[in-house]
């Protein structure tokens, strides 16, 4: 096949939908062969591109794109500290262009690079929110109708209800407002009118967003005992990991978790314990398809399944990772799916697409994904600084999500 090397990395910085896009593309000595990778830390962009631009894309300049595993290892070490968000998305962009080569080079789509498929497709779930629970239900009713089978529901969105800044004292500073004790109140009445309502064949699914307190999360996990959720997810924040025992001890409610995990020693005590049933991991933020084919088998040891992170703020590229590797993982459970807008569809020609509630991965080498550079450099990136994940409660007193 000949020697090889990389020979360039670019990053691009687009926002065609409300999420900072990041994609990094890997350019080899070999004429018209490149990947494309996910860098994806839609809050933290700038970061991302600074860390690629002057740190990890010239360290991978002039090595072997066939040598990923070390590209990756010795990515991870050479700034010394490491695991954080922003050094694990620069190396993901790296990573997953890799493994786009790769499968270029060996004519086949990544799956088959990891053992072929185990699934034609993946099946996925998608987002029913509403202001009232009968908004909600007519958003399922909706879906339903599409062929979905699996529906995440949420009421007044990750907050809660609107309404609860009007408590605040004056004085009180900006943020997304929302009420612990009101969840409490109106997540299983939700849930039990849903099953009424939708019978019990559909899979329902729930986000805390971290946004309860340990004794309230153990509490709620127990209440939605009876309306057999497909999972709940991520009912704690990272700090508080040690109270999954006390869920897991008192309700068989399932259990997702992940999508803020940086570092490994976040994840394997909750693997190893039995903790979860589902790791929901944003892959971009782990470092990249490397680091979570090594996750997917721990996990699989233990019986855990994975439910990749999948929201909006996953570029189309990383999207179409996590297809090809639920396809090819004996112990997938769920994928997350994100209805993407006219423009990213134009913008990344071979994005997978859903049919009948299934995502199915094209038959293109590597990743099957191209990037039009042209059309992303119409939609430039705002520099504005989140609101949603200013969380505070009714007295003004910040939650950390």
């Amino acid at each position: 096949m000949g020697d090889i090397r990389v020979r360039a990395v670019q990053t691009f910085l687009t926002q065609p939908s409300h999420s900072r896009l990041i994609v990094v593309k890997v350019l080899t000595s070999e004429p018209g062969l490149y990947g494309l990778g996910c860098a994806t830390f839609t809050q933290r962009h700038l970061a991302v591109k600074a860390a690629l631009d002057h740190h990890v894309g010239p360290f991978v300049l002039g090595k072997d794109p066939h040598d990923i595993e070390d590209l990756w290892q010795s990515g991870m070490v050479n700034g010394y500290w490491r695991n954080g968000p922003v050094l694990n998305n620069a190396l993901s962009g790296i990573d997953m262009a890799l493994w786009d080569i790769k499968g270029k080079r060996a004519g086949m789509p990544c799956y088959q690079l990891w053992g072929g498929k185990c699934r034609p497709a993946a099946a996925v779930y998608v987002h029913a929110d509403g202001k009232e629970p009968k908004e909600v239900a007519d958003n399922a009713r909706r879906f339903l109708s599409e062929g979905f089978h699996y529906i995440r529901c949420q009421l007044g969105g990750y907050p809660g209800l609107a309404g609860d800044a009007a408590r605040k004292p004056l004085g009180a500073p900006e943020g997304a407002y929302f009420d612990a004790r009101e969840k409490l109140r109106s997540i299983p009445d939700l849930f039990a009118k849903l099953r009424r309502e939708l019978g019990d064949e559909v899979e329902l699914l729930h986000d805390v967003h971290e946004r309860l307190a340990p004794i309230d999360a153990v509490w709620l996990a127990k209440a939605l005992e009876p309306y057999r959720l497909f999972f709940l997810e991520d009912i704690l924040a990272p700090e508080d990991l040690d109270w999954f025992a006390h869920i897991r001890s008192v309700c068989a409610t399932p259990l997702a978790m992940g999508e803020l995990f940086n570092h490994p020693r976040e994840m394997t005590p909750l693997i190893a314990g039995r903790l979860i049933d589902f790791i929901r991991v944003h892959i971009s933020q782990i470092g990249g398809i490397t680091p979570a084919l090594k996750l997917a088998h721990l996990s699989a040891a233990f019986g855990v399944r994975t439910a990749w992170h999948g929201p909006g703020d996953v570029s189309p590229v990383g999207m179409a990772a996590n297809v090809h590797l639920d396809v090819a993982l004996h112990n997938f459970g769920i994928q997350e799916w994100a209805l993407r807008s006219q423009a990213e569809e134009e913008m990344f020609p071979g994005l997978p697409q859903v049919k009948g509630g299934y995502a199915y991965p094209n038959e293109s080498p590597g990743l099957g994904i191209d990037f039009d550079e042209a059309l992303a450099a119409k939609f430039p990136c705002d520099d504005k600084n989140p609101t949603w994940t200013v969380a505070r409660l009714p007295d003004g007193t910040l939650w950390r999500p």
